[in-house]
């Protein structure tokens, strides 16, 4: 699979450097936790990261080890990124109980990555006695840090920081334009859904890429839970939450889609009676919770299409993901 053209433009820096582009070490790093110090430029990559492997590999470091978050894919890499895994063979970390310290110290790294990773400060106190470990900025939750902060924070502790910067302004370059050729989108509601079992807040990366393209989340979505939650459960006797302009419906699988079809106020929705459902299958749902520099060109590949047909103002056009999906019944 052809890697997609990458993009994105500048932000603050999370991470605490010398320089904003500068790559020296040793290299000072602030987190939730604490101070991380990186003596030198690392070689022997491990990410903890659910969704870790992607970055690193775009910035060209091929991780020694990975940890696996869901699919059936070789080393746990998407198809997205396997063109830039070429034949490495990453360790690929598994287990429901969360992470093997003692495997990961066997790996003997020089730096663990460990942003969207859930970790504990007791497991971050551990980790960081093996090889110094960058884990969230202080000011965001757990599975809360937008894209473009984790791929700057994970380029400047493997010393990549102007290659990122290139894809980064490439990928928001190209969402610029995507929403400037769309001023329709401007201000209308959506709701980024996981399956029929619940819906994104406007932090989390999904519906925040979304939302740069013009769609806003509306107050009564956030409102439902705290501020560091990332997601809501539906009730399936109240959608109200979910009745927007456009309903985008994550599935991670054909029993999600099924779920979705069969929830009995589906056809209650305005989305659903204005033909503004997309249903994004688990590929592009893959890919859109990697929110990664190789995983988001393909989501704006193959999401923005059918978002184009769901919103054209035109209630008989077909939306072909929808279609498959039996949404249309």
């Amino acid at each position: 699979m052809k890697i997609s053209t990458l993009i994105v433009a500048a932000t603050t820096f999370s991470a605490l450097a010398t320089g904003v582009l500068a790559q020296e070490y040793p290299l000072t790093m602030e987190n939730r936790f604490g101070t991380t110090v990186i003596p030198e430029k690392p070689s022997r990559v491990v990410t903890l990261s659910y969704n870790g492997p992607d970055n690193l590999l775009a910035l060209g470091v091929k991780p020694l080890a990975v940890r696996y978050w869901w699919g059936d894919y070789p080393f746990a890499i998407w198809p997205w990124a396997q063109e830039a895994l070429g034949d490495a063979e990453p360790v690929v970390l598994t287990g429901e109980d969360g992470i093997n310290i003692e495997q990961v110290a066997a790996l003997q790294p020089d730096l663990i990555i460990a942003l969207y990773s859930g970790i504990s400060d007791t497991e971050y106190e551990l980790l960081s006695q093996i090889a110094p470990t960058v884990a969230n900025e202080a000011q965001y939750a757990d599975y809360s840090t937008p894209w473009h902060v984790r791929a700057r924070t994970i380029a400047m502790a493997v010393g990549e920081s102007e290659k990122a910067e290139e894809l980064i302004t490439a990928f928001e370059r190209r969402l610029a334009n995507i929403a400037a050729a769309h001023p329709e989108w401007q201000g209308m509601t959506v709701a980024v859904t996981s399956g029929s079992s619940g819906v994104y807040r406007s932090v989390d990366p999904r519906p925040n890429l979304i939302s740069q393209l013009g769609f806003v989340v509306p107050a009564k979505i956030d409102d439902l839970a705290d501020a560091d939650d990332f997601y809501v459960e539906l009730s399936p006797e109240d959608l109200s939450p979910i009745d927007t302009d456009l309903v985008i419906w994550m599935t991670y699988g054909d029993g999600d889609v099924k779920e979705v079809r069969d929830m009995p106020l589906r056809k209650t929705l305005t989305a659903h009676a204005e033909g503004r459902e997309v249903l994004a299958e688990e590929l592009i749902a893959g890919a859109f919770s990697w929110a990664s520099l190789l995983s988001l060109p393909y989501v704006l590949d193959e999401l923005v299409p059918l978002i184009e047909l769901a919103a054209d103002g035109d209630p008989a056009t077909i939306v072909p993901s929808s279609q498959i999906g039996g949404l249309l019944d």
